[in-house]
């Protein structure tokens, strides 16, 4: 007991001193790409509970900013239609309408766009647009009085030459986009605004064959690569990192400050991507980032740090199935895994939101036995609720891969109604569906009930909003696989 409680003394001094030299906090991001969703005011509430006090959402609608008004929590928005400013006076305009809430919401940073320079590796045309709204949004942010919020864009690690090096020396910017890169960064280096990376060392380990618990510090790691100068690197989330600190210093910025705006781990539809093991790594990783240890290039400098996400996202893209499965908790506001948010490493779920309503305990399930069976028939209306709802869990490894028949088109339909808010209207399916108080769930499979809709703006979905958060190459080839699942999941289903 004692021992225990010395060491949450020690982890609050070490939070303290981190939060109070301003370099270290650890943040959470929130995108509402949901069917159904937590309204901003409960997230609010939630981030509170957990003593998260950094958030970024990935828009900068005006209820959101109402909910975070006077919370506390420092505020990272996004400007997602960057096409929309194409001058300061647009520009300007944009931040009269955003910036008034940022006296009480304490916003810090505008990102502009989402993965400009990722996509400038195939499209400068995109990448051109971007950076011209960048310039117009910094000049506006400057010469309204605004310079302490900073404008800059967030970076997935493809941009780098990640894929083929094996150390982090060896790292540079691709040679695509690294002149506009070293122009950005020098914009950077201006304005004292930071360089934001987004890191996913799961991708990597698997993709370089080595263990899964190389993705993150641990206490006993299963690799060491070696680097220049006597650098030792037992983890992929410090070399990342240092893979961009040596991009940095290669284009003359060596002091630029980073921030990783987004580290995840999908729990559902990705090889080694499940509670058990986002749990281990975030339990290693929070306590490491606010540890003072820092990296082997810049020892000594916690590492500003933000979990994406805080739920999941069910209309995210499906081209690859864990793209809707990154979130600490289920759309419905469960949490899935133990995650303390505060760095201190306690073995705790994170608390729930207060007010979560949650609809009746009720599944629309598939009724088998009809009169007139037709399996053909029943296929279509599977492939009906899956086209509109989530069934990413059924991809061939994920968690509902291994469900019978029965089973798989139970899901399907339960997807559907939950999405559709349990109207029963909705539990049809050719008359192959009804609805049960009796919860279908298995050990590794969750059968959903969702939240209720609630008074809620800015509620339907508007395409567009999509977010790939995953190295390009990556998606590429995940695009792939997920065509090849999806003809999988249908030709099991038809042998069934």
């Amino acid at each position: 007991m004692i021992c225990n409680y010395i060491a949450y003394i020690v982890a609050a001094i070490l939070l303290g001193l981190c939060i109070g030299r301003g370099e270290c906090a650890i943040g959470v991001n929130w995108g509402r790409n949901n069917a159904q969703r937590l309204i901003p005011s409960m997230v609010v509430d939630l981030l509170l509970q957990n003593g998260v006090k950094e958030a970024r959402i990935y828009n900068a609608q005006e209820d959101i900013l109402k909910a975070f008004t006077g919370s506390g929590i420092d505020l990272t928005i996004t400007l997602f239609n960057f096409h929309a400013i194409d001058s300061e006076d647009e520009a300007e305009k944009w931040l009269s309408q955003k910036l008034e809430y940022a006296k009480h919401s304490n916003i810090r940073r505008i990102y502009i766009g989402f993965d400009a320079f990722a996509q400038g590796i195939t499209d400068k045309k995109s990448l051109n647009n971007s950076l011209r709204a960048y310039n117009f949004m910094r000049a506006a942010l400057n010469d309204s009085g605004y310079d302490y919020v900073k404008a800059t864009m967030p970076h997935p690690d493809i941009i780098l030459n990640v894929e083929n090096i094996t150390r982090p020396s060896e790292a540079d910017f691709r040679p695509e986009i690294k002149e506009e890169m070293h122009g950005f960064l020098r914009l950077l280096e201006a304005d004292k605004a930071p360089l934001v990376i987004e890191l996913l060392p799961i991708y990597y380990v698997l993709l370089k064959n080595l263990s899964i618990d190389f993705a993150g510090p641990s206490e006993n790691p299963s690799h060491v690569i070696k680097d220049v100068n006597g650098a030792i690197y037992t983890d992929y989330f410090t070399f990342l990192h240092d893979s961009f600190v040596w991009a940095i210093n290669k284009a003359g910025v060596p002091d630029l400050d980073i921030v990783v705006g987004a580290v995840g781990w999908p729990t559902d539809g990705f090889p080694g991507g499940n509670t058990s093991t986002a749990e281990h790594f975030f339990k290693h990783l929070l306590p490491y980032v606010i540890s003072n240890k820092g990296t082997p290039m810049r020892p000594g400098k916690p590492i500003d740090t933000y979990v994406h996400a805080l739920t999941d996202e069910n209309m995210n893209g499906d081209y690859f199935p864990y793209a809707r499965h990154w979130g600490i908790y289920r759309t419905n506001g469960e949490p899935k895994y133990k995650i303390d948010l505060s760095g201190q490493g306690r073995d705790i779920f994170p608390a729930r939101a207060k007010g979560i309503m949650r609809m009746p305990e009720r599944w629309c399930v598939y009724k088998e036995n009809m009169k007139g069976y037709n399996k053909s028939r029943v296929i279509e209306e599977f492939k009906y609720a899956c086209k509109r709802a989530d069934c990413t869990s059924l991809a061939p490894g994920a968690s509902c891969s291994g469900l019978s028949f029965t089973l798989n088109v139970s899901y399907a339909f339960n997807m559907y109604f939950q999405m559709m808010f349990q109207d029963e209207r909705e539990c049809v399916f050719g008359g192959y569906a009804t609805v049960v108080t009796e919860d279908p769930s298995t050990d590794e499979c969750v059968f959903p009930v969702e939240v209720v809709k609630g008074q809620q703006e800015n509620f339907i979905f508007k395409s567009g909003q999509d977010r790939l958060f995953a190295p390009f190459s990556v998606s590429l080839l995940s695009v792939f696989l997920g065509i090849v699942k999806l003809l999988e999941s249908c030709n099991n289903l038809v042998r069934n």
